[in-house]
């Protein structure tokens, strides 16, 4: 059996509990192959459902750190609130994630952490939940919050490190918040095409937006809404309106499907960036928004992707805009030595790989040319090494070039990734209250 109940965390039984309500997070089920955290969640709620529990309120779909190295694609953990007789729970979830779950793959270690509802154990998971959407963590990390839960049970299988995800999707507060609806493909259609008539999601954006975002790219041509990897979703609709969404449904055209679930999430509300003033250092792994000083113009490398240099509180540090993010590579190329920007994004090697750049300031720009005649008005030529300018025709003389101002290619304000290009767990401007944001749709 698969299955391996953490001693540690497995208190004596006491009837007190066996009616009450629990949390249940869910994390690491999926792989690159196949599978989704969220339909196995689904599948668990619906067996719940059926049996008679109360589930109560929407699902949440937690989004954690997205630059972590063993992350599979979107990094998303899931929690539910259940009233119910502890061990029937137990039983639905364990036999779900045994027939779901990609156990076979290497990467794949499932983790479920139950725990009652209960003010002060979810004031104990708070910190720890926010430290797994910002920085990298350890499972001994998550079993050092589990053991001060005056009740919890964990379901580890394997290693179990998908309990520090399923632990942080209980204890996320969301200040902000999002919805997504996702919809689920029947289990024989899982490796075929997707069917969909991609001009219904733009029809659904046309009609929705901004309640809704994310659905299509236009410029780019992308129906965002619809993955590319091989795995139980037919869609997802996000935005801040459920009815908006609701209406999104109705105008898309796609096959048949087994499931649907909207879910509230921190999808669209950069909880995993850090302020710099909150740190002493950078580190690999973490997501960061820095001001700085660019150093260094930007310049296209093999691949298409643009790297410029900027000079920060931590140095001199590399920006990056890889070739994915499309149009937004033009705007930052357009960067010049002395502009002052504030850059968002994953930190890496010395680099940050950006999610959105905030022009503060465009720094002034001249060109040299020879100066011009004052009598004749033509362009003077040099008169040798460091001999200055003369006109031949009138014999003057000018020891200066002219100094031009060159009108600057870029703004100030926000600029973002295109919506093909953009993390789950990013905000897009449309969602941001900040003047002059230059949106790409």
């Amino acid at each position: 059996m698969t299955l391996k109940l953490s001693e540690m965390s497995y208190p004596k039984r006491n009837i007190m509990y066996d009616y009450q309500e629990f949390w249940i997070g869910i994390d690491d089920t999926d792989s690159l192959h196949g599978m989704c955290t969220t339909y196995l969640a689904v599948k668990i709620i619906e067996e719940l459902k059926k049996l008679g529990f109360n589930i109560i309120g929407y699902p949440r779909l937690i989004r954690l750190n997205p630059n972590v190295p063993f992350k599979t694609r979107g990094n998303g953990a899931v929690s539910f609130l259940v009233k119910g007789e502890i061990d029937e729970i137990i039983n639905v979830i364990d036999k779900n994630i045994e027939k779901h779950a990609e156990l076979d793959d290497d990467n794949t270690h499932p983790g479920v952490v139950i725990v009652r509802n209960y003010q002060k154990d979810l004031e104990k998971i708070y910190p720890f939940s926010n430290k797994v959407i910002k920085d990298v963590v350890q499972i001994s990390d998550a079993t050092k919050i589990i053991r001060q839960l005056s009740f919890s049970i964990v379901l580890a299988y394997k290693t179990g490190r998908g309990v520090i995800g399923a632990l942080a999707a209980i204890g996320t507060k969301l200040y902000d918040y999002t919805y997504e609806l996702l919809t689920y493909r029947f289990p024989e259609n899982f490796d075929k095409e997707r069917v969909i008539d991609e001009d219904s999601f733009y029809e659904a954006d046309l009609e929705t937006y901004p309640k809704t975002w994310d659905t299509v790219d236009w410029q780019n041509k992308v129906v965002v809404a619809v993955p590319n990897s091989p795995n139980p979703v037919l869609y997802g609709i996000r935005g801040d309106s459920i009815s908006a969404i609701l209406k999104a449904k109705e105008i898309i055209k796609t096959e048949k499907y087994e499931h649907e679930m909207i879910f509230v999430t921190n999808q669209g509300t950069d909880m995993h960036l850090i302020k710099e003033d909150e740190i002493q250092k950078l580190e690999d792994y973490r997501s960061y928004i820095i001001r700085g000083k660019v150093v260094k113009d930007p310049e296209y490398k093999m691949g298409g992707h643009v790297f410029f240099s900027i000079m920060t509180k931590f140095g001199e540090i590399t920006c990056a805009a890889f070739e994915p993010t499309k149009q937004f590579r033009n705007i930052v190329s357009k960067l010049k030595t002395g502009d002052i920007v504030e850059v968002y994004g994953g930190y890496k090697k010395g680099c940050i790989n950006l999610e959105k750049i905030n022009v503060i300031e465009v720094a002034d720009v001249y060109i040299e040319r020879n100066p011009i005649c004052p009598k004749c008005g033509k362009r003077m030529k040099s008169a040798g090494k460091n001999q200055g300018f003369r006109c031949k025709r009138c014999k003057t003389y000018e020891f200066k070039k002219e100094k031009i101002k060159v009108k600057r290619e870029i703004e100030t304000g926000f600029y973002e990734v295109p919506p093909c290009a953009r993390r789950h767990i990013s905000k897009p401007l449309i969602r941001m209250n900040v003047e002059k944001r230059h949106i790409f749709r």
